[in-house]
Order: structure tokens, then C-alpha cells, then sequence
């Protein structure tokens, strides 16, 4: 008896970690594939080790996109629907935000995220996380020593972004560091 809910249980484990691994591939190899440019910030974590932290220009939504427009007091965590539409430069920015969800136009991306707080200076805005902040580089690898960051990120059907690909200068970010090392 023992050893059938052992087998069950390793059983349940295996299928949830496949499924897993699963949702996450036909995410990647479904969903559409955006630039976005960030504004980086070099942190250090002593149990996760070096990473990027991303901030991106469509972090900060104005408050004058939100449809409709939202509350002084927007709680933190709360859902924000974010659609992108794609820029003169290639990089996609936003077009217009709301609480609660909606279907994007044609050429929109819709990009699902979470309040982290808001802002009530000059700009007036939102700020949007998307789970997409953290990028984790090799040991004394995450201060880049120049340059400009910019991200491919794939965006499937559900609105949750990932993260493909990290650029320095344009090149892939480890090619890019391996280059200027001396």
C-alpha cells in the first residue's frame, strides 16, 4: 500500500512539473516577440547572486491613458492591463491602460501587470511591474560597463510577459561582455 502512494505521489509530481515546463514552452513558441527599452539598475543578491534589475519605459503608465481613469488611491498589486502598440523606433510603448480588462486593437499587444505604486509628480503615472524585471547574469557579470539595454521579451495570448533575450549595445548581452572583457 505504501509503495502504490509513493509511486502516486511521485506520479502527481512528475505530470505537475512536466506540465509546467509544458505551458511555459508553448508560451514562448506561441506568443509574439517585442523590443522594449529599460532603464537598468545593478543590485546584488546574496542567496540569488548577480542579476539586472530592468526598469522599462512602459513601466511608468500616465494616468491620463487609463480608460477609466484611475483611482488616487490605486492599491498596490492591483491588476492593470497594459496595450503597446509598436513605436517609430521599433521599441513598443504604451498606447493605453485600464484596471480592469480588455481586448486590444489589432495592432495592439496586450501586457498584463501589477500596480507597484504611483506617482504624483510632473508625469503623473503608474507604476506598472511585469514581471519582467530581473535578469540573472553570471557571478560579477551585472554591472554592465557602458552601454545601451534593451530586451526581447515574448508575449503570449495570456499577457505575461518573458524574458528572451538581453542586448548590450545590440549584441546578446554575454557575447557583448565577453568582448569588452580585456
Amino acid at each position: 500500500m505504501k509503495l502504490k502512494f509513493l509511486i502516486l505521489v511521485l506520479g502527481l509530481q512528475t505530470a505537475w512539473l512536466l506540465g509546467t515546463v509544458a505551458v511555459q514552452e508553448h508560451a514562448l513558441a506561441t506568443g509574439r516577440v517585442i523590443r522594449l527599452e529599460t532603464q537598468p539598475v545593478d543590485p546584488r543578491d546574496l542567496l540569488s547572486g548577480d542579476y539586472l534589475m530592468l526598469r522599462y519605459k512602459i513601466s511608468d503608465v500616465p494616468a491620463n491613458l487609463f480608460s477609466p481613469p484611475v483611482e488616487p488611491n490605486l492599491p498596490y498589486g492591483r491588476k492593470i492591463f497594459v496595450a503597446l502598440v509598436p513605436g517609430t523606433n521599433g521599441f513598443y510603448t504604451v498606447s493605453r491602460a485600464s484596471t480592469n480588462a480588455f481586448v486590444p486593437a489589432a495592432n495592439e499587444i496586450l501586457l498584463k501587470g501589477q500596480s507597484a505604486g504611483r506617482w504624483w509628480n510632473a508625469t503623473n503615472s503608474v507604476h506598472v511591474a511585469y514581471g519582467i524585471e530581473r535578469y540573472y547574469v553570471a557571478e560579477n557579470t551585472g554591472n554592465p560597463p557602458h552601454g545601451r539595454l534593451t530586451v526581447q521579451v515574448v508575449v503570449p495570448a495570456s499577457g505575461r510577459a518573458r524574458l528572451q533575450q538581453v542586448f548590450l549595445d545590440g549584441q546578446p548581452y554575454e557575447q557583448a561582455l565577453k568582448a569588452a572583457a580585456p
